[in-house]
């Protein structure tokens, strides 16, 4: 009983002190009473420190020299074995700053370490409370926020932490963004830096998941400048690691690419030399692309093509190389999802499945796809004639070229020809079986892309190992290191189009350095 009435009187003296500062005006005259409320933080009466929970942030900002061990004993009751004290003193977080905003990048972190609470009403808490502060300072919390989903200086967050400010910003801020990114430009720009510094280091869905969102801001909508089209363009790019060496043994690589080149079709506003690696990136991964990926990916590849292949011959321009990835692509992706081309270029290919669209009529898109097939192989055809009279001439002026500088220029001539060469017979190659209204589709690897070179093998004195161990420097099969974002200046190539003549664009050679990207978490989450 005597116990009993000890804690009734610790209560009656916490209330008392609480009132007394609600009346005074003079409050920093009563230092002494906000000191014993922070001491109840550490009272054995649970009701005691449930109160003081509620006192402590109330009075916070008419004591600032007592702010750091006001705040510690606040953080303590956070982390109270008891839920109710818990709650109550997460609901009180946000009031630390409503005076002093000095102090909001703490407590929003702090609120952030919070997330991980297993109990609904405590997690209830804290979203309820970092909301608060977001329409408190949305750029400071914002900033704060996501420090817990970068790594820094190759740190590697909690996992969980992590996870779980994802899952907040996804479910709590996303759907807020009109209300919460005011002003517009500013927050939109403040927002989209944010989430392009996090993406060093991001999964398949992440990266899906912020570039959904970036497409729904104003500053990215229909009516922005190509600049702004341009800027989501190069995140894409810039995910793909279009610099880097196609590695097809890379499951984390193949995921990566197909997913960014997924985004991107739709966009395609990319510089002539970037839009080819782009292209063949798309046509060397497309052999591995999954049914599902294909059936989504198939309509932009078609429309590509469209684009790509002139439906008249006068006038028009084709890149050859362009063509060439384009069909490759096509043929991989419509062997694994054949009746896909029924509604996309007019076939008539039964499966048994509702989605053979077999009683629909498609004639118009079978006779415009026809055309366009039509007149490429008579441009291929145009192009191959010249491209094997310059092969001759070339001959004729290497065996009269004196000096070295002029051979090693008309040598490089034959080999972009030859390598055009190639590109119109793969392009005939795949043009012929796409007339028939059931073609069958290539997918095996009897079409060899023109830039792949055959692979040399290695004399016996180079591939020896020493000791079963590899030589330094040498690389491990298909790729020694995972798949990593980053980019760097690339060397500079032709493209091989009918306006450019006899010249073709070389594929890009040798991995490069590159820094943390899909792969790279030590936890092991790749692109997936």
């Amino acid at each position: 009983m005597a116990e009993a009435s000890d804690d009734a009187k610790d209560i009656e003296k916490l209330y008392e002190y609480g009132e007394r500062l609600n009346e005074v005006k003079d409050k920093f005259q009563h230092a002494e009473d906000y000191e014993n409320i922070i001491k109840a933080a550490k009272s054995s009466n649970v009701k005691a420190r449930q109160l003081a929970a509620q006192l402590i942030p109330r009075f916070f900002k008419y004591f600032p020299g007592l702010s750091v061990n006001a705040v510690d004993a606040h953080l303590d009751l956070c982390e109270a074995e008891e839920l109710g004290i818990r709650v109550q003193a997460i609901r009180g977080l946000p009031l630390f700053c409503k005076d002093t905003p000095e102090h909001l990048s703490k407590i929003v972190d702090i609120l952030a370490q919070l997330l991980t609470a297993e109990e609904n009403v405590e997690r209830d808490a804290v979203n309820k409370a970092l909301l608060s502060l977001l329409r408190q300072d949305v750029k400071a919390s914002l900033t704060a926020l996501f420090k817990h989903i970068e790594s820094v200086d190759e740190q590697i967050t909690d996992e969980n932490l992590r996870e779980r400010t994802l899952i907040f910003i996804k479910d709590k801020v996303f759907p807020l963004k009109a209300e919460l990114l005011r002003p517009a430009e500013q927050m939109e720009r403040h927002i989209t830096d944010l989430i392009k510094k996090s993406l060093q280091d991001v999964t398949g869905a992440e990266f899906k998941m912020f570039m959904d969102f970036l497409k729904t801001l104003t500053m990215f909508g229909e009516k922005a400048p190509p600049e702004r089209v341009q800027e989501l363009i190069e995140i894409i790019e810039g995910q793909a690691d279009l610099d880097a060496q196609f590695n097809v043994a890379d499951g984390d690589h193949n995921d990566r690419m197909i997913s960014c080149l997924f985004m991107a079709l739709p966009f395609f506003e990319f510089p002539d030399e970037r839009k080819v690696d782009l292209l063949k990136n798309l046509a060397e991964g497309s052999p591995w692309t999954s049914p599902q990926d294909s059936r989504h990916i198939l309509p932009s590849v078609v429309q590509l093509l469209k684009k790509t292949m002139p439906l008249r011959k006068a006038g028009e321009e084709m890149n050859f190389t362009s063509v060439e990835c384009l069909l490759y692509t096509f043929h991989h992706l419509a062997h694994k999802a054949p009746n896909a081309t029924n509604s996309l270029c007019g076939y008539k290919i039964v499966t048994g499945q509702p989605s053979d669209r077999i009683g629909e009529d498609f004639s118009e898109q079978y006779k415009d796809f026809s055309e366009r097939l039509i007149c490429v192989e008579d441009l291929v055809r145009a192009t191959m004639k010249k491209l094997t009279q310059g092969m001759a001439d070339h001959n004729k002026i290497l065996g009269a070229a004196v000096s070295d500088e002029a051979k090693a220029t008309i040598k490089t001539q034959k080999q972009n020809t030859t390598t055009g060469l190639r590109t119109c017979n793969n392009i005939l190659a795949m043009t012929q079986p796409l007339h028939s209204k059931t073609p069958s589709f290539i997918g095996d690897k009897r079409v060899k892309l023109s830039w792949k070179e055959a692979v040399k093998p290695l004399p016996p004195t180079a591939s020896a190992t020493v000791g079963g161990k590899r030589p330094l420097g040498a690389q491990n099969g298909a790729g020694s290191s995972p798949a990593k974002m980053g980019r760097g200046p690339g060397s500079t190539q032709n493209s091989f189009s009918r306006s450019a003549g006899l010249q073709h664009l070389v594929g890009r050679s040798g991995a490069r350095s590159r820094g943390r990207g899909h792969g790279g978490r030590g936890s092991g989450r790749g692109f997936r």
